[in-house]
């Protein structure tokens, strides 16, 4: 292993504990990366004391290059330098109570520290003291669980998991994002504590989510999720999705996997986590809408629409933003059939001028989205369908450029309607606004203050609506 202690910032962060007689080690993820040969700038020092007084002192070292936030109620602080993160903790001692997981904590030795971490390859300390700098320290075996892919607890697992669940949590992030197999005793700890996640606030569990569906391949976490029952706790809807019902030989697909799949080829496309949502939530209601019809199949009209007015409620009780992203997504599972449909049609300027105007400047996302939701075990049938949709693609391009449809709004404001026509009825300019929207949606009339303004007095004429 390469000792990466060579580094001046290493040099300068032992200068100054050891000046303040603070033994120090680097613990955890940043030692666990470094063996798997996985870059980090994450760095955990764990001291013999006090971890904030130890930042204080650093940033004292580092001066301006540095920025200091001390968390007083966790007994922590960080310092971001450059593009190194540092987080300082004191060695410590942890005790639980049972309807919390978050713990009691007092001063401890090197030992007390060790014995609280949550799994043995973050178990690895690198000395920063002087007399065996450099040196690993390795309580429980960490590295031969690292070279083994294997991910174990350092003490009793119903003990680790059952103190904090969160933890339950993390095991399976490791195990997806680093391509590990949890332990089996470990596991079968997952699974008897599984109802004990229901004390972690939804704030923690969405962080972890959110950090699983970033990963290269979210469908192993969300497997494993499932396998534990951990996701029917933390997200009914999605476990709901997984089944096949067979009713005179018609089935349907078994909807929980093909959205990983769908997951899974998105991630190769786009590192938009929010759209990333969006490809979780795309078939979310179609549990809600599943119905045998005996002369079709299997249907699930209208899963889009009710999929849509779920995602705030999914996002409310996961703590997740209810802001402009929250709308994104809402607005990515609505239209999600949209560029699907219209591939398997003609496809008409007017079709792809209402469908661009529509999605806005989360077009680009939406046919990302449609790309990774063909999917089949069939290749040929993928490939065509793949085809047909970069035909409509192409099309959004083409009539894009022409139209200057990008940012598109009509150039007719209910101001001019009032204006030109002293028309002062609310119905009547909005009836009159729509109408002109849809003409020019439509290729009957150019995007045109004179045109729309034609338009405008044709169809009020038409429609006995009084004018100057």
């Amino acid at each position: 292993m390469q000792n990466p202690l060579e580094q001046a910032l290493f040099k300068r962060i032992a200068k100054v504990c050891q000046k303040q007689n603070r033994p120090a080690w680097v613990v955890g993820g940043f030692v666990r990366d470094l063996i798997l040969n996985r870059p980090s700038k994450d760095i955990d020092i764990v001291v013999l004391g006090s971890g904030v007084d130890a930042a204080k002192d650093l940033s004292l070292e580092l001066g301006k290059d540095c920025s200091l936030a001390v968390f007083k109620n966790f007994g922590t602080a960080q310092i971001k330098y450059r593009d190194y993160v540092i987080e300082f903790i004191g060695a410590r001692k942890e005790s639980y109570n049972r309807e919390s997981r978050n713990p009691l904590v007092k001063s401890g030795s090197l030992e007390d520290d060790q014995l609280r971490r949550d799994f043995t390859i973050n178990s690895l300390y690198l000395s920063l003291n002087s007399d065996d700098y450099g040196d690993l320290l390795d309580p429980f075996g960490g590295v031969q669980d690292i070279q083994d892919r294997r991910l174990v607890t350092p003490t009793d697992p119903n003990t680790t998991f059952s103190d904090d669940p969160l933890r339950m949590l993390r095991a399976i992030r490791f195990a997806a994002r680093l391509d590990f197999q949890i332990d089996p005793i470990t596991w079968q700890a997952i699974i008897h504590n599984a109802e004990r996640i229901r004390i972690v606030s939804a704030e923690r569990i969405a962080d972890e989510l959110n950090a699983m569906i970033m990963g290269d391949t979210p469908s192993k976490a969300f497997n494993l999720l499932f396998d534990s029952k951990l996701l029917h706790i933390i997200f009914p809807e999605l476990a709901a999705m997984q089944g096949i019902e067979t009713i005179g030989g018609k089935s349907h697909k078994d909807n929980f996997y093909h959205t990983l799949q769908v997951l899974d080829q998105l991630c190769q496309l786009s590192d938009n986590l929010w759209l990333r949502w969006a490809a979780i939530l795309h078939d979310i209601a179609k549990p809600a809408t599943k119905r045998f019809e005996p002369k079709v199949g299997w249907t699930f009209h209208g899963h889009e629409d009710r999929g849509a007015r779920m995602v705030k409620g999914i996002f409310r009780r996961m703590r997740l933003p209810l802001d402009d992203k929250m709308k994104f997504v809402e607005k990515m599972v609505a239209m999600h059939l949209r560029p699907i449909v219209l591939s398997q049609e003609i496809v008409t300027d007017s079709a792809v001028r209402r469908l661009i105007v529509e999605a806005g400047e989360d077009i680009d996302s939406l046919m990302l989205l449609c790309q990774s939701d063909i999917t089949s075990k069939n290749e040929r049938k993928v490939q065509r369908h793949l085809e047909n949709l970069q035909k409509v693609y192409d099309k959004i391009q083409d009539v894009r450029e022409r139209d200057e449809l990008r940012n598109w709004q009509p150039v007719l404001t209910g101001h001019d309607i009032m204006q030109h026509f002293h028309i002062n009825k609310p119905q009547q300019i909005g009836q009159l606004k729509d109408a002109t929207r849809e003409a020019i949606l439509e290729g009957t009339i150019g995007n045109t203050l004179e045109e729309s303004l034609a338009y405008c007095q044709k169809l009020a004429l038409s429609l006995g609506i009084k004018t100057k």
